[in-house]
């Protein structure tokens, strides 16, 4: 589980971007985060995914303030925390296993980073989370040869590779067509089901959120102005938002 109490970031003095944001989070939701362009979604979602520092607020992860952690005990603790950006980079020429596989190097030896070679566990837990989002045959195939939603699904078995326990996605499905973005909400919301994964994603489409996620939030004025179980959002409640 996951709190985070009065959490605030400013960018000067008086102007802040998030202020006072506290909710609680629990293994297994699939949040879908949704707010008018320039609220804030990008910061609060790399503020969760400690890949940014905010200038208030306690964040506490099973019982454990992160402020009282020793600095091993923090870097073990952002181990569980992947951040997935709108457009992830990718070495084009490299297949999909070998990306995924790419998850792990963290816990890898040093000798075998350096041969690149993968042992037979790693190889098979590649495949395994390839499989588990739907992209198995798709194993050997080159990154430049994988459509948008494959590539974001390769990203999140990397993530998964890497052992993540939280996932935080911004936009993961930007750009794609609606069939595809259909697709890869759906082995999201699996992953959760099935895993016991936490994922939370900021979406431009209510439709997506209201249709997959298990949970919304609605960002408005630096605040959580919303934060319901998933379902069709009444118009007042899209006016609190947008």
């Amino acid at each position: 589980m996951i709190m985070v109490r009065n959490l605030s970031k400013r960018f000067s003095p008086g102007e802040a971007l998030l202020n006072n944001i506290s909710f609680q989070i629990d293994r297994g939701e699939l949040i879908g985060l949704i707010g008018a362009g320039g609220s804030g979604k990008t910061t609060l979602l790399r503020c969760i995914a400690l890949k940014e520092k905010w200038d208030d607020g306690e964040l506490i992860v099973d019982g454990k303030n992160l402020a009282q952690l020793s600095l091993t005990d923090k870097l073990k603790l952002r181990r569980d925390w992947v951040f997935l950006a709108e457009k992830e980079s990718f070495n084009p020429r490299r297949s999909a296993l070998k990306t995924v596989l790419a998850g792990s190097a963290w816990r890898t030896p040093l000798w075998r980073l350096l041969v690149g070679k993968a042992s037979m566990d790693e190889h098979m837990s590649g495949m395994d989370y390839l499989e588990k989002v739907g992209l198995l045959n798709r194993a050997e195939h080159k990154m430049e040869h994988l459509s948008g939603g494959e590539r974001q699904r390769v990203a999140i078995a990397r993530a998964m590779m890497h052992g993540a326990k939280w996932i935080v996605i911004d936009e993961p499905v930007s750009g794609l067509d609606p069939a595809t973005a259909e697709s890869v909400m759906a082995h999201l919301r699996e992953l959760c089901l099935k895993l016991q994964t936490t994922i939370i994603c900021s979406l431009h489409d209510v439709r997506l959120a209201e249709k997959y996620t298990t949970r919304i939030w609605g960002l408005s004025g630096g605040k959580i102005v919303l934060d319901i179980p998933a379902r069709r959002l009444t118009e007042r409640e899209k006016q609190l938002i947008f």
